[in-house]
């Protein structure tokens, strides 16, 4: 039977959860209250990226709703949800949106583009998000906004539900775990094909440009494609094969944008560490076997003897790497929600197509700021933003500026959070209070739901969604769990 572990939202005040880490033997400090503002709040203070003085502290982590229209300009959904963001008060969005620079690339045919026909559905997001803050806030003189670009790799679906996947190489447990043909090498990418998709991350950083956003995150994480790359040891030719060859593909984009959109300030999303697949089941997670695999050369940031353990050895040098190359600012996640999302979004509750977590999920928020706060110590002039915080739900804000205070991260991103309760960030620093019911509680259904199709959003505590009519469509697919 899956484990039982004890749910935050059953720890009455911060002694308890402090008294619950402990018995986890987990260092992860605490504040015993929430500061606003005036009261000296270390999420208060300005930060400095590339130059640009950043308001506070707090983050906004991008999203990928499912619910751009076909062609991928916004929907009303899209704009509702950059309109929120404007509204939480956090003086940093992330990328916003994960918008794919080419067709191809989308991981489901409702996202956002970033291609020339998309320009005014881009101008649109980026107006409703600043009209929104500036009508709340005064000003977005210290608001800084950028957008995030990718390519889905392994995880396209581009036309419909059905994979169509390309790929950096063949990956022995990915391909079995997504029924990929192991021997079927036209979906790899060729070094040529490579060269035009460079020139498509460049095309996409001079449009987000032109429409007035401040910076592009070259994603690299979750399993996507440049992320997929740096841990292609077994492709050859100058993408694949040592460090320096795995990290080729996203050097080159960085060093292709830095040069010809000088303008255009440059971040990256890093998954910092990876873990093994794990299979897909309504029991307790469990890895995929790879003991015939050892030493296991397919992951990123993984100790090869033992996968399943950290090893940040490559992940800071790539940090260093990106610093020289004028990196403005690096968001350190982790793993995937493809094959691990206990490891990379901890949850009780897991999503559709997860499995019952085989960890106390506090085990891994603790995982993910513990490898922010040794990257931050390795690389201490990169601002770093942290992630992994939502599951803490009452208390992330009392380990959110704890963690600021200690230096262990710059910044404190939010990502599911926002989706139930956006104004979080303002809430804190206004007030020193949260509303409740608006905490999210880590349910999963903003994951289930794009995993049957549907649009995502927080359908348990956001009014909006719970009127959609996709609200019992998903209602439908968990019974049919």
């Amino acid at each position: 039977m899956p484990a039982s572990y004890v749910k935050i939202a059953q720890l009455k005040d911060v002694g308890a959860l402090r008294d619950r880490l402990t018995v986890l033997g987990i260092d992860l400090p605490v504040d015993d209250e929430i500061l606003t503002a005036e009261q000296g709040s270390p999420l208060a203070a300005p930060l400095v990226i590339g130059g640009f003085t950043v308001g506070n502290r707090w983050c906004i982590h991008p999203m990928e709703g499912w619910d751009a229209n076909r062609d991928g300009s916004p929907s009303e959904h899209t704009l509702r949800r950059w309109r929120n963001f404007g509204l939480s008060g956090a003086k940093l969005i992330w990328g916003g949106e994960a918008a794919a620079v080419q067709p191809d690339g989308r991981a489901n045919p409702r996202q956002t583009l970033c291609v020339a026909e998309n320009r005014a559905g881009l101008t649109a997001l980026l107006d409703e998000l600043t009209d929104a803050h500036r009508q709340q806030f005064g000003t977005t003189d210290d608001l800084l906004v950028g957008l995030q670009l990718t390519h889905s790799g392994r995880f396209c679906r581009p036309d419909d539900e059905k994979l169509q996947p390309r790929i950096a190489y063949h990956h022995p447990l990915l391909d079995e775990k997504f029924g990929i043909d192991p021997d079927d090498d036209s979906i790899v990418w060729t070094d040529g094909e490579l060269e035009g998709l460079i020139d498509s991350y460049v095309a996409a950083a001079k449009l987000a440009r032109d429409v007035g956003f401040r910076f592009v995150d070259v994603k690299a994480c979750h399993g996507y494609l440049l992320h997929e790359f740096l841990s292609a040891r077994r492709r050859a030719g100058p993408f694949g094969g040592d460090l320096e060859g795995r990290t080729r593909l996203l050097r080159t984009i960085i060093e292709r944008i830095r040069d010809e959109v000088p303008e255009l300030m440059v971040l990256v999303r890093l998954s910092a560490f990876d873990t093994l697949p794990y299979k897909s089941s309504r029991e307790t997670g469990e890895p995929m076997d790879a003991v015939d695999l050892l030493p296991y050369q397919d992951g990123f940031g993984v100790d090869a003897d033992d996968p399943l353990s950290i090893d940040l050895k490559e992940p800071i040098e790539l940090i260093r790497r990106l610093a020289e190359l004028g990196v403005a600012s690096v968001n350190i996640s982790c793993g995937s929600p493809y094959y691990s999302p206990h490891i990379q979004r901890p949850a009780i509750f897991p999503p559709s197509d997860g499995y019952q977590p085989p960890e106390d999920p506090l085990v891994g928020v603790a995982r993910q700021i513990q490898a922010a706060r040794q990257c931050k110590a390795a690389v201490p002039a990169m601002p770093l933003v942290g992630t992994g915080y939502s599951y803490l739900q009452d208390y992330l804000p009392h380990v959110a500026q704890a963690v600021v205070r200690a230096g262990w991260i710059d910044s404190v991103g939010l990502g599911r959070m926002v989706l139930s309760y956006p104004q979080m960030p303002a809430d804190c620093l206004s007030t020193g209070k949260l509303a409740r019911k608006r905490v999210c509680r880590t349910f999963s259904d903003c994951t289930t739901a794009p995993r049957a199709g549907i649009v995502s959003g927080c359908y348990p505590l956001d009014a909006y969604y719970k009127a959609l009519p996709e609200a019992e469509e998903l209602k439908q697919v968990k019974r049919d769990l």
